[in-house]
């Protein structure tokens, strides 16, 4: 039975939501080297407006992680759903979620649900790591959304 992690956090964007959602939404292959992440790849095949399929590999020491996620899309709530359905943490399901903060700003609320299969103990901390990491993340892709939306 894997090891269940549930973790938040917040990430305040200096634009309105609607136009944050568009951005975040807005998947490239390109996406991973904002974040960070050197040497992934992404392929995306849109199934509908509002459900694409990521096939990801990242490099690792141990050799290279394929995963295969699910991404719905709902544009009515400016919210969005991420769901791992291969790969070593299949099953895991990230929410997002941005609401207006005032007429010029917004804040994404993220949600983390990380199951390991391999981890017997230690959720508690791991959870951290994985909410610092993917805070971390975040802060690069709003830094990117400056840059990119104030051309």
């Amino acid at each position: 039975m894997p090891l269940t992690m549930r973790y938040h956090f917040r990430q305040r964007f200096a634009f309105p939501a609607r136009q944050a959602f568009e951005w975040c939404t807005d998947f490239d292959p390109k996406d991973h080297e904002l974040m960070g992440d050197v040497g992934a790849e992404r392929h995306i095949t849109r199934l509908t407006d509002t459900t694409i399929i990521l096939r990801e590999v990242f490099p690792t020491p141990k050799g290279k992680i394929e995963k295969e996620k699910l991404v719905q899309l709902y544009p009515g709530t400016l919210s969005w759903t991420n769901t791992h359905l291969t790969g070593p943490n299949k099953y895991s399901q990230f929410l997002y979620q941005i609401t207006p903060e005032g007429k010029d700003a917004s804040i994404l609320d993220f949600t983390g649900l990380h199951l390991d299969y391999e981890r017997k103990s230690g959720a508690e901390e791991f959870a951290e790591k994985l909410c610092k990491e993917d805070a971390a993340a975040w802060k690069l892709l709003a830094k990117a959304m400056e840059k990119d939306l104030k051309k």
